[in-house]
């Protein structure tokens, strides 16, 4: 009964090894094994509430019309110039943003089967209105993340 839970720890440190291995040497600031976790679990809980916009071209379009909110990139994308113009955008609008180290992750979060690039959680919905408990409790996770993605900002320049 103990080989097999360390087989499956085995090969789950394989798993996050080569996801290392296939991030791109652009993809800083790099968000860390909880900061991803924290990330992830905001962008879960965005989509739930559809505050999120999805891909490449929904997040320019976002980004270029006004949104504000704080971007999350995958760093695993290939090839990577698909993505490289998204964090100039954000440094124009003043928009924080991240890179976690899955495309995957970042779908599963977003609530899509399909591998997503880029996402763009929005402090408020696009259509409708949320109560105002659950507008609290997103802007105080956003607020968090953001706080934790500026430091690491600032450390890297």
């Amino acid at each position: 009964m103990g080989s097999d839970s360390e087989a499956d720890k085995t090969q789950q440190k394989e798993k996050e090894r080569k996801k290392m291995l296939a991030i791109a040497p652009i993809a800083k600031p790099l968000a860390g094994k909880k900061l991803s976790k924290k990330t992830l679990k905001l962008v879960r809980k965005a989509a739930e509430h559809k505050c999120l916009k999805r891909g490449v071209k929904e997040v320019v379009k976002s980004i270029r019309r006004g949104h504000k909110g704080l971007c999350v990139i995958a760093g695993n994308i290939s090839p990577i110039d698909v993505i490289t113009h998204v964090p100039i955008l954000c440094e124009e609008a003043d928009i924080p943003y991240v890179y976690v180290p899955s495309k995957e992750d970042l779908a599963t979060a977003g609530a899509t089967k399909r591998p997503t690039c880029c996402v763009l959680v929005l402090t408020k919905p696009t259509k409708g209105e949320l109560g105002p408990e659950e507008q609290e409790k997103i802007k105080a996770d956003y607020s968090l993340i953001v706080a934790d993605v500026s430091g690491l900002t600032s450390s890297l320049f």
